[in-house]
């Protein structure tokens, strides 16, 4: 246990990150009051059930008056819903946070809602499962993965710091990042593996009934990893896809273009040049082993 870095803390929304962050936050006495703000009557309701939170509501003002800490965890598209409901009953002094994938969209959406002397300091833990809901968090959801924060320039510089050993206390390493180069970033580790997954798990859902039978009996590894990244939550990656396209457009139609060049290789039978790539892309996994990011 660890002096509480937070009187306060309120998640807007409670699903996998929101209610993973409270459990970890409460195991390690990081804050004393635990409330959460959700349209959802069911996850408000099994958020208290389960003891991650103390005080759940659908009522802005009731939700945030008193916290010294907003964690956002709302779909990227409802930002700036979310700050039009909650930006007025803010205190000065709170931080104010989010963990979604894509930044600069939530920066421009979210900071002309906040009143002056609250502190936005963005952010992004690299954890996650295919899975939803409050019921699915776990504390040690966040040990030994990144949180990438993406403050602006100017932004109170104890605020980040602040953030920054909450994040540190419950177990992750922390980055601080340029949003602008977060998104980029992110397009093409993990923006543009979910987009191929939906894509390849899509197509063989259009195959005909007794082919798509034949694809569930005998998947091998490799769909079945295609499968799992499909499964994640569609409302969140329908909004980090429109909020990011720029950067995920860049990023898949240079994917596009190195396709290309593969399929001509099958075409014409040039061994080498597959070889040559496959080889080049081993690398790639061991550095992640190495990482301890596997």
């Amino acid at each position: 246990m660890t002096q509480p870095v937070f009187q306060t803390v309120c998640f807007v929304g409670i699903g996998l990150i929101g209610s993973s962050l409270a459990r970890a936050m409460r195991k390690h006495g990081l804050a004393r009051h635990f409330i959460t703000l959700d349209i959802s009557q069911a996850a408000r309701k099994t958020a208290v059930e389960l003891g991650v939170v103390d005080v759940a509501t659908d009522n802005p003002a009731e939700a945030v008056a008193e916290a010294d800490l907003v964690v956002i965890g709302a779909p990227v598209g409802a930002t700036q819903a979310v700050g039009e409901a909650i930006g007025p009953h803010l205190k000065p002094g709170t931080i104010v946070t989010d963990v979604g994938s894509v930044k600069l969209a939530v920066i421009r959406d979210l900071m002309p809602l906040l009143p002056e002397g609250v502190h936005f300091v963005p952010g992004h833990p690299i954890a996650g499962t295919e899975h939803s809901g409050p019921e699915n968090g776990f504390a040690e959801l966040f040990e030994g993965r990144w949180n990438i924060l993406t403050p602006l320039p100017g932004t109170n510089e104890a605020a980040v710091e602040k953030m920054a050993q909450l994040w540190r206390c419950i177990g992750s390493m922390v980055e601080v990042m340029d949003p602008h180069h977060h998104d980029k970033v992110l397009a093409i580790t993990s923006h543009l593996p979910h987009l191929i997954a939906y894509t390849i798990v899509g197509t063989a859902n259009d195959l005909e009934g007794h082919m798509q039978q034949e694809i569930i009996k005998f998947s091998a590894s490799g769909f079945r990893d295609f499968t799992r990244i499909a499964a994640s939550d569609p409302i969140m990656w329908r909004d980090v896809f429109l909020n990011n396209r720029e950067a995920v457009l860049e990023v898949l139609q240079r994917f596009t273009e190195d396709l290309t060049a593969l399929q001509r290789a099958i075409r014409w039978g040039e061994g080498e040049v597959l070889q040559k790539r496959f080889t080049e892309t081993r690398a790639i996994r061991r550095a992640i082993i190495d990482a301890k990011q596997a």
